[in-house]
């Protein structure tokens, strides 16, 4: 199977000529999912939401088309699909012509879903969902709701993932709260190149010490991963040490190449978030 350091990333790339399904880079989601102890049947559900800005091909007669992209690929596949193949794929698009933007759609749900299911005995489905220029007004800049950890002044002395500073009050009675932070900062796993986010924490349980959340947040700030892998380390980090009746963990990373990736996962079935961009995005 396909490692990180086989693709693209931190290559030189030549500009694709024509439309290539072959540029997509899937890579097994199972290597890192063991190392913070998910195994076969991950304990969360969710999906990694993309959004693609920069989507372009021909029409019939020549002339250029545009659109953004919302892009769902569920979190039950077994690869992600790297970053930076995906940006070529797409920019594949550019000098071919297509009959029409669900033509387009269609060979995108058809491309990823195959990449994201590739080496599988099972076959899934990417959700494509494609935005033409008389809707983008309609693009809404939403912050991520919830209490702001950024409030507390805290002092910060560990950067690689310190899951130890996690708490929780198992002693008092149960809460529901919603927590939200600038703060989160990971690097690319190949690159070394930083990645920014913002992400949001909905849990019910014993009562989390919000001090200690931060710092553990801010602890990722040189951890070499991918913004999957970060989020589902923070997810089993949490679930395991503050163990909360339900837990959802949604980021939304600032974009790279003409592309933002916004994993979520969840300890129960429930309807994804909306894919709406923070400022930063």
């Amino acid at each position: 199977m396909n490692t990180p350091e086989q693709s693209p990333l931190g290559k030189d790339s030549a500009t694709p000529e024509h439309y290539d399904p072959a540029l997509l880079f899937p890579i097994a989601r199972a290597a890192k999912r063991a190392e913070i102890g998910v195994g076969a049947q991950p304990r969360f559900f969710g999906a990694d939401l993309w959004t693609a800005f920069e989507l372009s091909w021909l029409n019939a007669r020549g002339k250029p088309q545009v659109a953004l992209a919302h892009l769902t690929v569920p979190c039950e596949s077994p690869n992600i699909i790297e970053s930076k193949s995906l940006k070529l794929y797409l920019g594949s698009f550019a000098n071919t012509p297509f009959a029409s933007p669900q033509d387009v759609a269609a060979h995108i749900r058809s491309d990823l879903s195959e990449a994201a299911w590739a080496g599988s005995e099972r076959n899934g489905s990417v959700g494509v969902r494609l935005l033409l220029p008389e809707l983008f007004e309609r693009e809404a800049v939403q912050e991520l709701d919830g209490l702001s950890l950024d409030r507390l002044d805290i002092e910060c002395t560990r950067y690689t993932p310190a899951p130890d500073l996690l708490r929780a009050a198992h002693d008092e009675a149960p809460v529901s709260e919603v927590l939200t932070s600038n703060l989160l900062k990971s690097n690319c796993l190949v690159t070394g190149q930083p990645d920014w986010g913002s992400i949001r924490i909905a849990y019910s349980g014993a009562q989390m010490d919000q001090e200690s959340l931060l710092q553990y947040l801010v602890s990722f700030r040189n951890h070499n991963e991918f913004h999957e892998q970060c989020v589902e380390r923070i997810f089993m980090d949490l679930w395991t040490h503050c163990q909360p009746v339900k837990l959802e963990v949604y980021a939304r990373y600032t974009r790279r190449g003409g592309l933002d990736i916004n994993p979520w996962r969840t300890s129960h079935p429930m309807a994804p978030p909306p894919n709406v961009r923070t400022a930063r995005q």
